[in-house]
C-alpha cells in the first residue's frame, strides 16, 4: 500500500509542478477555438479542430515514443512509462507530464484509475499506424532509396548498416567490411533500384564477397530458407503433407535447419562426405536440435510429476500421481510431451513396477492404459515417420501386470491404423511361451514389437540399464561401406584405413552435435529432459556410428568367400570399435557402433549406381538397399538351430558390436498368428535379439486393418490401401 501511495504522490507532484506548461496548453486550445471557419459550418469547424489537435500531438517525437511504448509494453504505471520514455531525471518530470496530458486530452491514451495504469486507446493505435505510414510514404515520395526490411518496415537505405552486419554476422575486419560495402553501394546506385529488400542487399553483398575470393565469409552471411516457388509448390501439394498446418510448418522449419547444418555448422569435409554419399546424416532438420533416442524411467516421471518450469504454460501441470484414477491422463500427457523431445524413439522403463501397486484392480489398469495410449496418439509428430514411444516389458516380473499391459496394447493396436507406441519384450528371464500367443496376435495387427535379452530400441540399438540417469543417443550418421570398398581396389587393409579416416571427422561433427543439444537442454528448450537430467548434470549421452552395407562390401566388392569373408567382417567391426573407443576417450564421450536400418541406404545405392554403374551395384545388392543388420526369412529360420552357420555368425556379430545388431525376421503378408507364434518361440531360443517384420494391409481412408483387405476396402470402398 505504501509503495502505491508513493507512486500516486509522485504522479500528482509531476502534474501539479507543470502549471506554466499547462497554461500554455490551454492557450493553444483557446487560440485554436477562436479561428473562424469561412463556411460557417460548425460541424466541419469542430471536426477540423479535432484533426488539427491530433496532428499537433503527432508533431512531437516524445509523444509518438510514448504511444509506441504503450503499444508494445501494454498497461504501465506512471513511473514505469516515465522511465521507459527516457524522462529519468527530476528536472524532466514537468516535460513528461506535459506530453502525457496532451495524449490524455486527445483520448490517445487512457488512465485506468482503479489500477493507476496508462494504456493506449484504439484512436492512439490508429494515430501510431498513421505516423508510420506517413514516415514510409515520405521516404518513397522523396525519391530516396528505401529498404523493405525483414522486421516489417520501410527504412531509408543506410550503408552503415551493411558494415555493421558484415562485422557482427560475418566477423569481417572493419576495413574489409567498409571496402565491400562501398562496392555494394556503388552497384545499388548503378542499377538505379528504387525498391530494395533486405534479401536483395544480402545477395549483392554475397556476390561481391565471392568475386573477391571471400567464400568463408559468404557462408557465414548466407540466408537459409526456401525460394518463393518452392513455398508455393508446398502449399499447392499440401495433401502430401502429414499433420495439416503444423506439418507444413515443421517441414519448412526442418528445411531451414537442414540447410543451416550443411552450410554453417558441419565442417566442410563432413558436409561434402554427406553430399557425395560417403556417409549419410538422417533427420538433418532435427540433427542439431533433438537427440535420436531417449531412455527414461517412466516410474520416476509419474511418481515425481513433471516440472515444466516456465515452458508450455498452456499445459496443465502434472502433480505426483497417487491413485489409479488420474494415471491415465498423466501417462498420456507424459507420452505426448516426451515424444516431442526425440526425433526417433523414446524407450520407457519400469512400467511394470509402476503398475504393480494397483495390481488388485487389473481391469481398471487395462482400461486406463488403453485410454492413455489412444489419447496420446493425437500428438503431432515432426514428420511422416513419428517418434515411437516404446515400453520395456520384462517377462520375469509380475505376470498378471505383464499380460494386462499386453492386452491393453492389443486393443490400442486394433484401434490405431499405424501405431506410434511399441513394445520391447525383455526375455532374458521368464518364458516367452507365456506371452507368445498374444504377441503374435499383436504383430498381425501391425503392432511394433522387438525382442531382446538386453535393453534395446526398435532398431536393435543397445543401451545400458541405469535407473538413476536418463540416457540420450545421438546417431543418425551412417557410413557407406560399399563406397569405401569400391574406392579401395579390393585391398582390405586400405579399405579399413579409409574407414578410419572417415570416422574421425564424422565423430568430431557429432561432438559438435552433442554440445548443441546439451546447450538446448540446459536452456530448457526440452523441458522434460531438462528437469529429468537436472539440466544435463545427471544425464548420459552416447554417440552412435551405424555401418551400412558391410556384407555387400566384404562379399560383393572385395570378393571374399564365406569363410574368409567372415574373418574380414569381424576384423572390420573390431577396427571400427577400436577407433571409436580411442576417439571417445579423446572427446570424453561414450561412442558405440551399430548395424541397423538407415534411411540413407537407398540414397547410397542411387549415388553409387550413378558413379560406378547400375549393373555394377546390382551385382552386389540383391535388393534396392544395402544390407542393414541381418535379415532372416521366417521359413528358413524355422529349419535352423543354435549351431546353424547363419545363427552362429549373427550371434558373433551381435557380440562384437558394442552398440547392437538389428536382426529382422521377415514374414509374408497375411501370415497367421499361430505360425508367427512358432517363429517367435524359435527365434527366442537361438538368438539374443530379433524383430518380426510383416506388412499389414490398412485402408488409408478409414483405417480398417484386415488380412482379407484386397484392392478395395469393404467398409468405405476406398482403393487407397497401404
Amino acid at each position: 500500500m505504501g509503495s502505491s501511495k508513493k507512486l500516486d504522490l509522485e504522479e500528482e507532484i509531476d502534474l501539479d509542478s507543470d502549471m506554466d506548461l499547462d497554461k500554455i496548453d490551454d492557450i493553444d486550445d483557446d487560440e485554436l477555438s477562436l479561428e473562424e471557419d469561412p463556411s460557417g459550418n460548425q460541424v466541419l469547424r469542430s471536426t477540423s479542430k479535432r484533426v488539427r489537435m491530433i496532428f499537433s500531438v503527432m508533431a512531437s517525437p516524445n509523444r509518438i515514443d510514448i504511444l509506441r511504448i504503450l503499444n508494445s509494453k501494454g498497461p504501465l504505471t506512471y513511473s514505469e512509462l516515465k522511465s521507459l520514455a527516457g524522462f529519468k531525471s527530476k528536472k524532466e518530470s514537468g516535460k513528461f507530464a506535459y506530453h502525457l496530458r496532451k495524449l490524455l486530452r486527445q483520448s490517445l491514451v487512457a488512465l485506468n484509475k482503479s489500477e493507476r495504469r496508462y494504456t493506449i486507446t484504439n484512436l492512439g493505435k490508429l494515430v501510431l499506424s498513421l505516423a508510420r505510414q506517413i514516415e514510409e510514404r515520405s521516404i518513397i515520395e522523396g525519391g530516396k532509396m528505401y529498404v523493405r526490411t525483414s522486421h516489417d518496415s520501410i527504412e531509408e537505405f543506410n550503408p552503415q548498416k551493411i558494415i555493421q552486419s558484415l562485422v557482427r554476422e560475418g566477423s569481417l575486419p572493419l576495413e574489409l567490411a567498409q571496402k565491400i560495402t562501398e562496392e555494394v553501394e556503388n552497384r545499388i546506385y548503378k542499377y538505379q533500384t528504387a525498391y530494395l529488400t533486405g534479401s536483395l542487399i544480402r545477395e549483392l553483398v554475397n556476390s561481391v564477397l565471392l568475386e573477391h575470393g571471400h567464400e568463408e565469409y559468404r557462408h557465414k552471411l548466407a540466408r537459409v530458407g526456401l525460394p518463393i516457388f518452392e513455398v508455393q509448390e508446398m502449399i499447392s501439394n499440401a495433401e502430401n503433407v502429414d499433420n495439416g498446418v503444423e506439418g507444413l510448418l515443421f517441414k519448412t522449419g526442418k528445411i531451414v535447419f537442414a540447410e543451416q547444418l550443411l552450410t554453417g555448422t558441419l565442417p566442410k569435409d563432413v558436409a561434402d562426405a554427406h553430399l557425395s554419399g560417403d556417409l549419410h546424416i538422417s533427420n538433418m532438420g532435427l540433427w542439431s536440435v533433438l537427440p535420436d533416442a531417449i531412455f527414461i524411467n517412466i516410474k520416476t516421471l509419474i511418481d515425481d510429476g513433471i516440472d515444466l518450469k516456465g515452458k508450455y504454460l498452456g499445459i496443465s501441470r502434472i502433480p505426483s500421481v497417487k491413485t489409479l484414477d488420474n494415471l491415465s491422463s498423466a501417462l498420456s500427457m507424459i507420452i505426448a510431451l516426451i515424444s516431442k523431445e526425440a526425433s526417433q524413439e523414446v524407450v520407457m522403463d519400469s512400467l511394470v513396477p509402476l503398475l504393480s501397486k494397483y495390481s488388485k484392480d487389473l481391469p481398471e489398469i487395462e482400461r486406463q492404459l488403453v485410454n492413455s495410449f489412444t489419447m496420446s496418439s493425437t500428438t503431432v509428430g515432426y514428420s511422416n515417420i513419428p517418434t515411437v514411444i516404446s515400453f520395456v516389458i520384462p517377462l520375469g516380473t509380475d505376470q498378471k501386470i505383464v499380460k494386462t499391459i499386453l492386452s491393453a496394447y492389443k486393443t490400442y493396436a486394433l484401434l490405431t491404423p499405424i501405431p506410434k507406441i511399441g513394445l520391447v519384450i525383455d526375455y532374458d528371464k521368464g518364458k516367452i511361451t507365456d506371452v507368445s500367443q498374444i504377441l503374435s496376435e499383436i504383430i498381425t495387427l501391425g503392432g511394433k514389437v522387438v525382442f531382446g535379452k538386453h535393453n534395446i530400441t526398435q532398431k536393435g540399438i543397445v543401451y545400458p540399464k541405469n535407473p538413476t540417469s536418463t540416457m540420450l543417443h545421438l546417431g543418425s550418421l551412417s557410413i557407406n561401406l560399399p563406397r569405401l570398398a569400391f574406392e579401395s581396389n579390393k585391398d582390405e587393409t586400405y579399405f579399413r584405413a579409409r574407414l578410419a579416416l572417415l570416422i574421425k571427422p564424422a565423430l568430431d561433427s557429432m561432438a559438435l552435435r552433442k554440445k548443441s543439444i546439451s546447450n538446448l537442454i540446459r536452456l530448457g528448450v526440452n523441458p522434460v529432459l531438462a528437469a529429468n537430467t537436472q539440466y544435463m548434470q545427471r544425464g548420459m549421452i552416447s554417440l552412435v556410428i551405424n555401418l551400412v552395407g558391410l556384407q555387400n562390401a566384404i562379399y560383393g566388392i572385395l570378393g571374399f568367400n564365406n569363410k574368409e569373408g567372415e574373418a574380414i567382417l569381424h576384423k572390420v567391426i573390431e577396427t571400427c570399435v577400436d577407433i571409436t573407443a580411442k576417439k571417445g576417450k579423446e572427446l570424453g564421450v561414450d561412442i558405440i557402433v551399430t548395424m541397423t536400418e538407415s534411411d540413407g541406404s537407398e540414397r547410397f545405392i542411387a549415388l553409387d549406381s550413378e558413379k560406378y554403374g547400375k549393373n555394377t551395384v546390382q551385382q552386389i545388392a540383391d535388393t534396392e538397399t544395402y544390407s542393414q543388420g541381418i535379415l532372416f526369412d521366417m521359413d528358413a529360420l524355422s529349419n535352423m538351430t543354435g549351431k546353424s552357420t547363419e545363427i552362429v555368425t549373427c550371434n558373433k556379430i551381435n557380440k562384437s558390436l558394442n552398440g547392437g545388431l538389428l536382426t529382422q525376421i521377415t514374414m509374408p503378408k497375411g501370415t497367421k498368428a499361430d505360425k508367427i507364434k512358432k517363429v517367435i518361440e524359435k527365434a527366442a531360443s537361438i538368438t539374443s535379439s530379433f524383430k518380426p517384420v510383416m506388412q499389414v494391409s490398412t485402408c488409408g481412408n478409414c483405417g480398417l486393418k484386415d488380412e482379407k483387405l484386397g484392392d478395395k476396402c469393404p467398409v468405405c470402398k476406398s482403393t487407397y490401401i497401404i
